[in-house]
């Protein structure tokens, strides 16, 4: 398995496609990562030899924000808006969907499991007597 900027990339996939594994690498940008390195998109990563493995690796540490990088930079632009009390800000504090999708219904998985309404706390539910 070939090992880039910290992720292991699938070695029986084309090189165009297990590059889309590592998070900031895309279709489009795999595909000038491959032109400028001049490996042809085709190839399986079993196929490729350690020096065009190396230049792979070379060219996206160099040229390319990915992985860590990428994951700091959301992480920032969310603190951002939460600080400057943006409503996109505000929606990531209430842990609310922030792009204007519906809440009355839908919205679980951001939301989490329903909570039932008018239960009293520590009394047993469904027992008589």
């Amino acid at each position: 398995m070939a090992r880039i900027a910290g992720v292991d990339i699938p070695r029986d996939k084309k090189v165009k496609i297990a590059l889309t594994y590592i998070l900031g690498i895309g279709n489009t940008t795999a595909l000038r990562i491959l032109k400028e390195t001049r490996i042809d998109p085709e190839a399986r990563v079993k196929d490729l030899s350690d020096e065009m493995i190396t230049k792979l690796r070379r060219e996206i540490e160099t040229k390319y924000k990915v992985e860590g990088e990428v994951r700091r930079d959301v992480q920032n632009n969310i603190k951002r808006l939460i600080e400057i009390g943006s409503y996109r800000g505000l929606r990531h504090r209430l842990n609310l969907p922030v792009r204007g999708q519906r809440t009355h219904t839908n919205a679980r998985t951001k939301k989490g499991r329903r909570r039932p309404v008018g239960l009293k706390k520590g009394k047993p539910v469904g027992k008589k007597g």
